[in-house]
């Protein structure tokens, strides 16, 4: 939550310049007098999102050779985060507490922080950079991370998985490969550059491992040397051949909704309850708990003039010290409206995005680029069929109308959560 995030603000050192807070829940009348599912926040939601920029020469990556290291930079594996990547896209309740518990990861921006500095001093190496490819750790942890990056390069991989840190012994090797531990990164270099790379970490206090090396052989390999045996042994295809296109079939829910009555509305009462809405009120007890000009390449955060007061419309950031040039970023939400109409409520989003950033100087939409966060209770009746329609009406429609791309984005197809209550569910 905003913790977290301040977290990232104060001990990482990335600046938090925009954002939205939003309560929300409704149930629906139908013009027959019943009521619709209630929809609303019941549990946490965090977006986050950032912007960098790159280097011309380091956008492409380097080809990675047979018998290159495979090296894991930052933390250490934990029982955390195991199976999130697929308890994402669960209803909350539906599975076990210890899934529930587990699928959660817990993240540490102070670690994050140094493994950050030894990729900050490998860039500014130049031609004597040793980092030959990098790879996030996201869903599915060293399981996915490594193969993926040997992978890109159409090689195999054998690796060692006693060599991974680790601060909980007592998992097994599922949990030791798979689990999602935060602030990691799996890398490849030259066996020549490992002295440069570990001195490197060292300054910095980084830890990292050599788990393994790339091989000729499009083949996967993990040894475990505490069993003696090798729980994965299979070729690189079985992960990454052709699997089948999932095929899901949805219909569409049509609701008729109660016309929305305002003459038993007060005019004081609904100032006062529309002035206290999270959505509209102050969020600065949000704002200030974060460096908001750490890096010092900020140039407009959310507070503005004498009284600095949050009401900044997009974040701007300076590419560097020394030119006028910099990015300009704004955010655009209109969930609670997909309750009555979805792909109505993405085109106001977008739209919000649009009519914010236009208070930094644009040269073209076509400079504007989008990542967008899919939020639906997939499974859920009509649930699918709205989502479906959304994408379609922003991806093949609005968006290309506009000249306006999303190369990025994230889904949350698990906006559900039940619970049970006098043996009902």
């Amino acid at each position: 939550g905003p913790i977290g995030a301040a977290a990232f603000n104060n001990e990482f050192g990335r600046p938090a310049l925009a954002g939205y807070f939003r309560s929300f829940e409704l149930q629906p009348t139908l013009t027959d007098g019943t009521h619709s599912t209630v929809r609303g926040y019941h549990k946490p939601i965090m977006i986050a999102g950032g912007l960098g920029a790159i280097r011309p020469s380091l956008v492409e990556k380097q080809p990675i050779a047979d018998g290159d290291l495979l090296i894991v930079l930052g933390g250490p594996a934990m029982q955390i985060g195991l199976g999130g990547g697929a308890a994402s896209s669960q209803t909350s309740g539906s599975g076990s507490a210890e899934l529930d518990f587990a699928s959660v990861q817990r993240a540490n921006p102070e670690m994050q922080r140094r493994a950050q500095e030894v990729i900050d001093r490998c860039i500014a190496l130049g031609d004597r950079n040793p980092l030959v490819s990098l790879h996030d750790v996201g869903a599915g942890g060293l399981s996915n991370a490594f193969p993926e990056l040997v992978h890109d390069a159409g090689l195999g991989g054998e690796f060692n998985l006693r060599a991974i840190p680790n601060d909980e012994p007592g998992m097994s090797p599922l949990a030791i490969w798979c689990n999602e531990s935060q602030e990691r990164y799996v890398l490849a270099i030259r066996p020549a550059s490992l002295p440069l790379f570990t001195e490197l970490c060292e300054r910095e206090r980084a830890p990292f491992a050599v788990i393994g090396t790339a091989t000729r052989e499009q083949h996967l390999t993990v040894r475990d040397a505490h069993f003696d045996n090798a729980p994965i042994d299979l070729p690189m295809h079985t992960l990454f051949g052709h699997p089948p296109k999932m095929q899901r079939t949805a219909q569409s829910l049509h609701l008729h909704f109660a016309e929305f009555k305002t003459d038993e509305i007060r005019l004081d009462e609904a100032i006062n309850r529309v002035l206290s809405l999270p959505t509209v009120a102050d969020k600065r007890f949000l704002i200030t708990i974060g460096d908001r000009s750490v890096g010092g390449l900020v140039v407009r955060d959310q507070m503005v003039g004498p009284w600095q007061v949050p009401v900044a419309d997009c974040a701007v950031t300076a590419t560097d010290f020394y030119h006028e040039t910099g990015e300009a970023m704004a955010m655009g939400e209109r969930a609670p409206i997909a309750v009555l109409d979805a792909p109505a409520s993405a085109r106001m989003a977008i739209a919000e995005v649009l009519t914010n950033i236009a208070a930094a100087p644009i040269k073209s939409t076509a400079d504007i680029k989008l990542s967008a966060n899919w939020m639906a209770a997939c499974g859920h009746p009509g649930e699918d069929a709205a989502l479906y329609a959304t994408v379609r009406t922003v991806g093949m429609e609005f968006c290309p109308a506009l000249d306006i791309a999303i190369p990025v984005g994230k889904d949350s197809l698990s906006m559900k959560t039940r619970w049970a209550e006098n043996g009902e569910a």
